[in-house]
């Protein structure tokens, strides 16, 4: 995903690149983890729009959909579920949506371009 973002003219050490790309590998590990049927996989999409760069992770589990509302932190001496709190603060918005024709959902994360700044090829 960092390659094709620099291929679209968001270098890989530019802020957009390495935020968006770390959004990617917490809501990928989410799917991996909370979102996995056996024999199913999940599926990135990552999209260049006008004033935005927009990545989705849809898996086929649809029974354990985060809360569409600001995630709470978790006790100070737990192990995990901190992931949506970083996607919160790093993304300008995100969400949850069932998946288009296929069982399961969709999380999303965007984060807004500047005017101007770079196209995709």
């Amino acid at each position: 995903m960092s390659h094709r973002l620099d291929d679209w003219g968001y270098p890989y050490d530019c802020g957009a690149n390495t935020t968006l790309t770390s959004i990617a590998a917490e809501l990928a590990a989410n799917a991996v983890r909370h979102g996995h049927v056996p024999g199913r996989d999940f599926h990135l999409r990552l999209a260049a729009m006008p004033y935005a760069l927009r990545v989705e992770v849809s898996d086929t589990c649809g029974d354990r959909c985060p809360a569409p509302s600001a995630p709470a932190w978790p006790p100070a001496d737990a192990e995990s579920g901190r992931g949506l709190l970083l996607v919160a603060r790093l993304a300008d918005r995100w969400g949850v949506v069932p998946r288009a024709a296929a069982p399961g959902k969709c999380v999303w994360a965007e984060l807004t371009t500047r005017p101007g700044g770079p196209p995709p090829q």
